[in-house]
């Protein structure tokens, strides 16, 4: 179904571009939210396209809420399980930024296209073992990201913001919350998934979240982004 919907899409961008939509598209996005997520629908999956319109793949709101987050924060580091879009975007308003990527294909084509400030680390799964970490992801059952997610161990100090949009996040977040300066701010994406919910619930009264749902680039249905932060007092 996914790979029907892309098709189409793509489709339907070639055709718009030839009839000057996409331009007009474009133009508009600069100055309205509701152009940019509709210019945004013939980018999914097009990285150079995300990369043009400086948009992270989360609901608008809670990039909206990270852009101030750092904007008070001039200094902020970063780091992020799963690149992409969000990576460079993190790179113009951080000011440095780690992201680990398990696509060894996907960190190649990555790496050209980061700022100076943001550093990629590829980590792949290795097989999957009785004691390691899995990923709920269909089609990666026999697989292990054990060093994935304890890669954030070689970052040195607490961290202000940490992105979880990647594989095994349930195992992630529990890295993320021991990691996470006492006023840093972590992003859980694609809370939709009632296994993402689960490990936020497991996390008790550690944390305090803000529950974003809307408008989302690339897609045509609103989806959420969890905002975690932890509890103080």
């Amino acid at each position: 179904m996914k790979r029907t919907y892309v098709t189409l899409v793509r489709a339907a961008r070639s055709v718009l571009g030839v009839l000057g939509v996409l331009h007009l598209l474009d133009l508009l996005a600069h100055r309205s939210r509701a152009a940019l997520w509709v210019r945004s629908w013939f980018s999914i999956y097009d990285l150079e396209d995300l990369l043009a319109l400086d948009v992270p793949w989360w609901t608008f709101r809670s990039a909206d809420e990270v852009e101030e987050f750092l904007r008070r924060r001039p200094c902020a580091a970063a780091f992020e399980w799963g690149s992409g879009a969000s990576t460079a975007w993190l790179g113009r308003r951080a000011a440095s930024v780690v992201s680990v990527e398990h696509d060894l294909a996907w960190a190649d084509r990555m790496a050209p296209v980061l700022p100076d400030n943001a550093r990629l680390v590829a980590v792949p799964p290795g097989p999957a073992w009785p004691g390691g970490i899995p990923s709920g992801k269909p089609g990666f059952a026999d697989l292990d990201f054990t060093n994935y997610v304890d890669a954030i161990d070689e970052v040195p100090g607490p961290l202000d913001l940490i992105v979880i949009d990647g594989r095994a996040r349930e195992a992630c977040l529990d890295k993320a919350v021991d990691r996470l300066a006492p006023d840093g701010l972590i992003v859980l994406d694609n809370v939709d998934r009632a296994r993402y919910r689960h490990a936020v619930a497991a996390q008790g009264d550690r944390i305090d979240v803000t529950w974003t749902r809307g408008l989302t680039p690339s897609l045509p249905y609103p989806t959420r982004t969890a905002l975690i932060s932890l509890r103080t007092g």
